[in-house]
């Protein structure tokens, strides 16, 4: 079910990622970002009223808004890495962040196997290897700077979802949805007012911003849900493929060519996580 779970949010994330080639440049990242968050928050909020007094634990709430401000943190260097570096660079890197989600798992008393360890690793690879192949633009700044901002985006998202998951383990995930989206909209707010910089979206671009706001919330919530099952770090892995999903639906939709090689890298990625939900 965890592994489900992933999956729905990597699909989710990846139509989601569709929609930010059209936007982001245009409405900007912390516009983007805002807006996202906004709409999503809306869309939860009714669902966390409804559920507030269910059972959680004493630390759940505060484990959410934790989780809520490392998603906004991460969120703002995703983008940044998007837009200094090439997603050659930039994909496998943050794609690579069930590595840290698997690892914790283990440190926190989770049983791993080697066979599991290498279908992760699977993952991971068929990850790169797409991303890589499919990205034929040059950098925009040196390799430096992109990857950094991709080694804390992708740290950002295993430390968002592992302190999700151990929020949600307590109890109460659906009164926790808008408690963790809240944080991270206050944060990304709080850096844009800091920065000065531009953070409201204006034009037709609200409508997409809308439907990704919906398509994010999903996404997170499926994977921070996963609290409550067996093996919650998987879905982590399975969300992680939202890259593969988009270019998969760039291929189907768009007319996007792809190689021979790339459907063989999505055949290892998905035959890897059906080992996984064995």
């Amino acid at each position: 079910m965890s592994l489900l779970l992933g999956l729905v949010a990597a699909l989710a994330w990846g139509i989601h990622d569709l929609c930010v080639r059209r936007v982001s440049q245009s409405v900007g990242i912390f516009a983007s970002i805002v807006a996202v968050l906004a709409f999503g928050s809306v869309l939860v909020l009714p669902v966390s009223i409804v559920h507030w007094g269910d059972a959680m634990g004493p630390n759940a709430l505060r484990l959410s808004l934790v989780s809520g401000v490392l998603f906004g943190l991460a969120g703002i260097a995703l983008y940044k890495a998007f837009s200094i570096g090439p997603v050659r660079l930039v994909a496998p890197i943050i794609g690579a962040y069930p590595i840290l989600s698997v690892g914790w798992a283990m440190v926190a008393g989770a049983e791993v196997t080697v066979l599991q360890w290498t279908a992760v690793g699977m993952v991971i690879a068929g990850v790169g290897y797409i991303a890589a192949s499919g990205d034929t633009d040059p950098a925009i700044a040196g390799p430096g700077p992109a990857i950094v901002w991709s080694v804390l985006a992708g740290a950002g998202f295993a430390a968002t979802f592992a302190v999700g998951q151990a929020a949600t383990a307590q109890g109460g995930e659906l009164a926790l949805l808008a408690p963790t989206r809240l944080a991270a909209l206050a944060t990304v707010l709080i850096i844009a007012v800091l920065l000065r910089v531009p953070w409201r979206a204006q034009g037709q671009a609200i409508w997409i911003l809308m439907a990704m706001g919906a398509l994010d919330a999903v996404a997170l919530g499926c994977v921070i849900s996963s609290g409550q099952l067996p093996n919650p770090e998987f879905a982590s892995v399975a969300a992680a493929t939202f890259g593969v999903v988009t270019i998969v639906l760039a291929a189907l939709f768009l007319k996007e060519g792809m190689t021979a090689k790339q459907w063989a890298a999505v055949a290892l990625v998905f035959s890897a996580i059906g080992y996984l939900a064995i």
